[in-house]
């Protein structure tokens, strides 16, 4: 309960990370921090600058909690797989978190922590720091792509079931599409995506294999695109 007149209620960083992460990424703003804490919106700016720094903050706490190790035995492939698939899997785990890494990363420490150990990894695999900021960047991207996708479907749980099922049954008896539809192997979202992402990896390797630098890499992009 907000306190009427007397000392203003003292409050720390500890206080607005902890209630932040209590609140989650997609509901936080100042206002709604503010009132968990007890104390005007005003007093936050103390701590924080505004909307962006709250999110940083919050963002960038939860962000600390993610290791991603490097297994010495896997190949370059295996390694940005794995990594991926472990990125995907926690933000997962914090609504809110897919829009806050795609919106501008890295933000902060904790980020930059984690692009550097993925260019330390791909360093001990022979790539230089650039191509490895430049490879790994695209395979977090995708995952992080994935990720953001599930994220949305939850956001939109409500009703969302009845318009899948209405969906597909609708494409099972499309006569354009509904033998196909119905030849399609089952297949869970994880492995969907360990598939895709596995592919996109080898893809990614090929065309930055170790010894490229970022030009070398646009131009073999560039090259893999043309007459498509």
């Amino acid at each position: 309960m907000r306190r009427i007149g007397g000392r203003p209620r003292q409050i720390e960083m500890g206080d607005i990370v902890r209630v932040g992460r209590e609140i989650g990424l997609h509901q936080l703003s100042l206002n709604a921090v503010a009132a968990r804490l007890g104390v005007s919106s005003t007093a936050l700016y103390r701590h924080v600058d505004g909307r962006w720094g709250l999110e940083s903050l919050v963002g960038e706490n939860i962000l600390a909690d993610l290791q991603l190790p490097d297994e010495p035995c896997q190949e370059t492939a295996q390694h940005l797989l794995s990594s991926g698939l472990r990125l995907r899997s926690f933000i997962l785990k914090h609504p809110g978190l897919a829009a806050y890494v795609q919106t501008l990363f890295p933000r902060g420490e904790s980020g930059r922590r984690l692009l550097a150990a993925e260019v330390e990894a791909l360093g001990r695999r022979g790539y230089a720091a650039d191509a490895a900021v430049v490879l790994s960047s695209a395979v977090a991207s995708v995952a992080i792509g994935y990720a953001a996708a599930e994220d949305l479907q939850r956001q939109r749980a409500e009703g969302r079931a009845r318009q899948e099922e209405n969906a597909l049954a609708a494409m099972g008896d499309d006569p354009r599409l509904g033998k196909a539809y119905w030849g399609l192997p089952d297949v869970g979202a994880d492995e969907y995506v360990r598939l895709w992402l596995g592919a996109a990896v080898r893809a990614f390797v090929a065309a930055a294999p170790p010894g490229r630098s970022p030009e070398q890499i646009r131009a073999a992009l560039d090259a893999a695109g043309k007459g498509l």
